[in-house]
């Protein structure tokens, strides 16, 4: 038989690295809720359309990055790559579009065919927040310094940049893309093949080529910044005025696309060098016109996602379990007694665990190796005098006590 092994690009999370990933959604979730923000669950897969339209037929999360099938009803289905579509679907699902403004948090696993390396796994788990129905820029600044909170919470402010960029409204977007297609076409020789993909069908996404031939020939080319409309010149001034105001340092990155076709306006990246390549940690942007594209009314939205991977990866934090208390039978009979006294601590508080097998030597060799900070010992003879043998294991001292008196010393020294 072959040997068991997971699917290329999944991991298991065991209780050291599931401890840090519950770290940061509990983080997440105790920030946004603050913040009023309610957790809302939605699918792992919808319909394909669902997300073909919104993310865009050129995208490479469409084109080669999704994980597509069929049911039994022959109905398109896809595992979802990203949280947003499904959100907004859900909001217009539930008829809430004169229900606004509503702010929504969730976390869950992610699906895209990628190549694993650090960080970027094909089942991934993201934590995000979405601020719909506010079209100002105030909601902006908002979604932003909720993320700066949340990675502050987190202890990683001082290993992470933000970067911020704005692609302007509609009209601003179109007389960019026309300056940009011009001055790549005298490079479209020396461009990658994905870039030259890209060109025909959306070369804004050229800003985000990580191919460093792409890289150098952008280096030059026209600044988005330059070719905004008198309105999306305000509107991103005022972002940066806000993020100032609340002491929120930022660069601005002219080349800072986000890679879905549904955004626009601001667009923003926290990121570290902490983890190669795969530096960016929290991402997101304004998505006005996205539920329009779902097939809803108009309703102007902004949030971010966080990959919780990649901040577990960078979160300092020692997994600790260890049991208050060990519960040691000197023989299997007294096994069952022990479950009883096991459930009568438990309701005090303490953690326990019953070491059911070995000799006396090997329990107390247990006993040690997980940490346990004191042990119980019953016998046939404490049984009869209804005692106890109380150990605690780092001094070595041990003294016979009913269980009351054990129970009050062990919540007192630990």
């Amino acid at each position: 038989m072959e040997k068991l092994r997971t699917v290329r690009g999944v991991h298991d999370l065991l209780p050291e690295s599931l401890h840090k990933h519950k770290l940061v959604v509990d983080e997440g979730l105790k920030t946004s809720n603050q913040y009023c923000y309610s957790q809302i669950e939605i699918p792992i897969f919808e319909f394909a359309e669902v997300f073909k339209k919104p993310l865009g037929k050129s995208s490479d999360i469409v084109t080669k990055e999704n994980y597509i099938f069929k049911d039994r009803s022959d109905d398109e289905l896809m595992l979802r790559p990203e949280g947003t579509t499904g959100v907004i679907r859900a909001f217009l699902n539930a008829g809430l579009t004169q229900d606004i403004p509503k702010r929504f948090s969730y976390y869950g696993p992610m699906f895209r065919y990628e190549r694993p390396q650090k960080g970027r796994l094909r089942q991934f788990n993201q934590f995000g927040i979405e601020c719909i129905g506010i079209s100002n820029s105030m909601a902006d600044i908002e979604v932003i310094s909720i993320g700066y909170e949340f990675l502050k919470k987190l202890n990683l402010l001082d290993k992470i940049n933000l970067k911020i960029n704005t692609l302007g409204d509609n009209e601003s977007r179109v007389n960019y893309r026309k300056i940009l297609l011009e001055y790549l076409e005298d490079y479209k020789s020396e461009l990658s093949k994905e870039s030259i993909k890209r060109l025909s069908e959306n070369p804004l996404r050229i800003l985000d080529s990580k191919n460093e031939t792409d890289k150098k020939i952008l280096i030059n080319a026209p600044n988005v910044l330059d070719y905004l409309n008198q309105n999306s010149k305000e509107r991103f001034e005022k972002v940066c005025q806000g993020l100032d105001a609340l002491n929120i340092s930022y660069n601005i990155d002219k080349n800072l696309v986000r890679g879905l076709d549904y955004y626009c306006h601001t667009a923003f990246e926290f990121i570290t060098n902490e983890l190669g390549s795969q530096g960016t940690v929290l991402a997101g942007g304004r998505y006005d016109g996205l539920s329009k594209m779902l097939g809803g009314v108009d309703v102007a939205g902004v949030g971010w996602a966080a990959g919780i991977e990649r901040l577990a990866l960078m979160v300092q934090s020692k997994y600790v379990s260890k049991p208050d208390v060990v519960l040691i039978g000197l023989s299997e009979n007294i096994n069952y007694l022990l479950l009883t006294m096991m459930n009568q601590l438990i309701k005090e508080g303490l953690k326990v665990e019953i070491i059911y097998t070995g000799n006396i030597s090997k329990k107390f060799k247990r006993a040690h190796k997980i940490k346990a900070s004191y042990a119980l010992v019953l016998g046939e003879d404490e049984v009869a005098k209804q005692i106890i043998k109380l150990k605690n294991l780092s001094s070595g001292n041990e003294e016979l006590m009913n269980l009351s008196k054990a129970t009050k010393i062990m919540k007192k020294n630990l």
